[in-house]
């Protein structure tokens, strides 16, 4: 009986929880490993999806945005910086994303 009982309540303690991850909203973030190109002649990181309009020189480099942060190196312009922006989500989604069940907008860079 005592084992029984344990079960419903984690059974209830489980349902709410997964009711709950319906509702709460959570900032999706690119991860680290976000492929991102290094501009080296003006110390910037340009978003792929950003390149063309970029004002870029030959010294390029493709990296990480860990590593363009971890080097100190700027947004290059106002595009990045919203191809970059974090995607409001439900917090089921936000974890299926960030297990990667569910494709971030910033994988296929």
């Amino acid at each position: 009986m005592q084992i029984k009982k344990g079960r419903i309540i984690l059974s209830i303690v489980i349902s709410i929880m997964v009711l709950l991850s319906f509702i709460i909203p959570r900032e999706t973030l690119p991860s680290p490993d976000t492929r991102i190109i290094l501009e080296h002649t003006y110390k910037t990181y340009i978003a792929p999806v950003c390149f063309d309009q970029a004002n870029a020189t030959n010294l390029l480099e493709e990296s990480t945005l860990q590593n363009a942060q971890d080097i100190d190196y700027k947004q290059e312009s106002s595009c990045t910086k919203d191809a970059l922006k974090g995607e409001r989500d439900r917090l089921i989604t936000s974890f299926l994303k960030e297990v990667g069940i569910i494709e971030k907008k910033w994988d296929n860079w």
